[in-house]
């Protein structure tokens, strides 16, 4: 199996891996975690350092190149800079990102640049202390900040903030966030909000990303750029002279899923070939055994088994109640 191109049902090239080490995160971000939801699993239902790096190690082995890892948030795990250089030595591994709330990058950012973790996504939803406060339910926004500019201290070559855009909550700072990129090289990528909670879904929150766009096309003139090598779903712009860039990523409005080039592994062990999948597979039986061939086996049963699509839209969806945090975001 080794050196092969992973090709699934529709054609796509799938390279990239969403790799969660853990449901836990120390926020409650409510479109992420609801305010009432059970904390995630503990440290003895989720996978262990060796699992992980079997099942990273096996996905390089069939043809992924990118892995990003998640959590919850990634950096509550015990041990996680040592697992990250793990990951990082994999042979034939070409990108090592890593996705986090930023509230303990201040001390640690160093030490992730250093195991060799290449770009950071970080969640970002309000730069306003108070309301920062209240959409993750108690986070501080000066250890975001803080966390921010100590990564850019340690020399990241891609910094990327998150901000998931909700209708008369946040999108009154979207001017603010774009203005970030006027001096600084981040990369500030507007989420459209995903109505995925059932009753709790608010769908009258989902602002489109066009409309995102228009919003900012009214104060900035904007040039489109080239899709990165590698990336995820975002449509970049650079405001004209600007030293980083803007994102849009729409997966209400209009589906990037014919694109799609990733799957992803939860901490529990659980592969999906879509965030909003059903048919999922369990590897544990083969991690348990230690057996590579039919983890391989397995993981390629995830990529044949991708869905063209996912169902879910502004309207409504057809998925059930979705913990983000448990999925890997």
């Amino acid at each position: 199996m080794a050196g092969m191109s992973l090709l699934d049902p529709f054609g796509r090239k799938i390279n990239y891996l969403r790799l969660s080490v853990t449901g836990r995160c120390n926020l409650r971000c409510g479109y992420c975690r609801p305010q009432r939801a059970e904390e995630g699993p503990g440290s003895g239902e989720i996978l262990s350092d060796d699992a992980l790096l079997l099942v990273a190690s096996t996905s390089v082995r069939l043809g992924i190149e990118k892995i990003r890892v998640t959590g919850g948030e990634p950096l509550v795990r015990k041990g996680i800079v040592r697992l990250l250089s793990r990951f990082a030595g994999l042979p034939g591994l070409k990108k090592l990102v890593l996705t986090t709330n930023g509230h303990f990058l201040p001390e640690m950012a160093g030490e992730l640049r250093e195991a060799g973790v290449e770009s950071l996504n970080i969640s970002l939803d309000s730069i306003r202390p108070e309301r920062f406060a209240r959409i993750t339910g108690g986070g501080d926004v000066r250890r975001v900040l803080e966390g921010i500019a100590k990564a850019e201290e340690c020399g990241f070559p891609h910094i990327k903030i998150n901000m998931v855009v909700m209708r008369g909550i946040n999108d009154d700072e979207i001017d603010r966030f774009a203005a970030l990129t006027v001096d600084r090289p981040l990369r500030v990528r507007f989420i459209e909000y995903m109505p995925i909670h059932g009753a709790d879904s608010r769908r009258t929150l989902t602002i489109p990303g066009e409309e995102i766009l228009e919003k900012l096309k009214g104060r900035y003139s904007l040039e489109p750029l080239e899709k990165e090598d590698l990336g995820g779903p975002a449509r970049y712009y650079r405001i004209r002279e600007g030293a980083g860039a803007i994102g849009v990523i729409t997966p209400i409005s209009c589906h990037f899923c014919s694109d799609c080039n990733r799957i992803r592994v939860t901490s529990e062990g659980v592969a999906k070939g879509c965030l909003f999948s059903w048919r999922d597979v369990d590897l544990k039986p083969y991690l348990r055994a230690g057996d590579r061939e039919g983890l391989g086996r397995a993981l390629l049963d995830v990529v044949r088994g991708k869905p063209a699509e996912h169902r879910i839209s502004r309207e409504g969806s057809v998925h059930g109640h979705i913990a983000m945090s448990v999925v890997g975001g």
